[in-house]
């Protein structure tokens, strides 16, 4: 039985370490497009309000909001694609880092918007940006991914010719 149990132990970790990040990175391409999605409807995101104020304050109130939500869809929706396809993942993952620390960004804006519940407990809207650090650790391992695998590329391009 034990022999078994390893046997499918050494499956189990073969099968995760092929697809366990690509995985994640369609997941949350998913999450990243349907948040994209619904930015485009005005009334629909739940976070829109929180988006408009922070993208506001961001901007320092030089784009209109229906420009900025605009904006934001568009890049939600392009790097959601990218992730769910793996098409331009090198330009992405930056562009997603920049997006997670938007999307961080009213922690440090509007701190007291998203804690202002009982004994300073997060709102609604603080429970969905807290959320948010899940993704950017799901970022950072994409991140580390794509980078490393073109680390790698070059490496070996580079032993190539040698």
């Amino acid at each position: 039985m034990t022999t078994q149990l390893k046997s499918l132990e050494g499956t189990i970790s073969r099968w995760l370490h092929r697809h366990s990040i690509t995985l994640l990175r369609i997941s949350m391409g998913v999450v990243i497009l349907g948040f994209g999605v619904l930015k485009y409807f005005p009334g629909v995101s739940p976070a829109e309000d929180l988006a408009r104020e922070t993208t506001k304050l961001l901007t320092f109130g030089l784009v209109p909001d229906q420009v900025a939500m605009v904006l934001l869809a568009t890049i939600e929706c392009a790097l959601g694609l990218s992730l769910i396809t793996g098409k331009g993942l090198r330009v992405s993952v930056y562009v997603l880092v920049l997006w997670v620390l938007g999307i961080l960004s009213p922690a440090v804006l509007v701190p007291q918007q998203l804690f202002s519940g009982p004994d300073h407990a997060p709102t609604l809207e603080g429970q969905y940006v807290l959320k948010d650090v899940i993704l950017l650790t799901a970022a950072l391992v994409i991140a580390a991914t794509v980078l490393n695998r073109k680390k790698a590329t070059t490496e070996t391009d580079r032993h190539d010719t040698t």
